[in-house]
């Protein structure tokens, strides 16, 4: 980017279904250098719509939103209109919510704790073709990086028609881990572990814990230890 294209103001949209917090936005927006908000949105298609029709050069994004949440608006912004970024502001930062939407091709997160200034320096960063993130999820992607990979053996296709996610809590609940410790090792609320659990009991018929041991045994899914 050119030092003149540098001083122009980055066109954004600001996608947010709380009212009171998305007016704050425009307003926060408003007094920064460089950024220039063209349009504000209550939901996914709302955001799509304005994209449609004012080509913003990003799009400041909530994830949890009615009709169409922000994952989904941003892979159909990325895919429908590409000169535009997305840069996900939102309360959430755990795994559920990150890595969704970095594969739907947003190229910045920040959580709504973030001030002005690293407002601005994530939106002219992934202007400029960089990542727009906060430290905190640099942090969490280091981490994930760092995870071992998952345990070697393991079925190619998972059973029962269980998520990736459901079969990762599955083998956690087989090696013995409790609600909070599985929701400490994978960075999400004991309520979305129990969510997972809900779901793959459903799904495989299961009835407590020790079938879900048992099950995961049978599936292949984790190995007795060696001795």
């Amino acid at each position: 980017m050119t030092e003149e294209a540098e001083r122009e103001p980055a066109r954004v949209v600001v996608a947010d279904d709380q009212t009171v917090v998305r007016e704050g936005i425009v307003m926060l927006l408003g007094l920064l250098p460089g950024i220039e908000v063209v349009g504000a949105a209550g939901d996914g298609h709302e955001a799509l719509k304005l994209v449609a029709e004012l080509a913003p050069d990003v799009v400041l994004m909530e994830l949890r939103m009615p009709r169409c949440d922000g994952v989904e608006a941003t892979r159909r912004i990325r895919a429908e209109h590409p000169g535009t970024q997305v840069v996900v502001l939102t309360t959430y930062m755990d795994d559920e919510s990150l890595f969704p939407a970095l594969g739907a091709g947003a190229r910045g997160y920040l959580t709504k704790d973030a001030g002005g200034e690293e407002i601005v320096r994530a939106v002219r960063s992934v202007l400029t073709g960089d990542a727009g993130l906060s430290p905190s999820i640099q942090r969490r992607l280091l981490e994930r990086l760092s995870e071992p990979e998952p345990q070697q053996g393991a079925p190619a296709e998972v059973p029962d028609g269980l998520t990736a996610r459901e079969t990762e809590v599955l083998v956690l609940i087989a090696d013995g881990l409790s609600n909070q410790e599985i929701a400490h090792k994978l960075h999400v609320s004991t309520a979305t572990v129990k969510t997972h659990i809900n779901n793959l009991f459903a799904k495989t018929g299961l009835k407590d814990r020790a079938q879900a041991v048992r099950y995961a045994y049978a599936k292949g899914l984790v190995r007795p230890p060696a001795g």
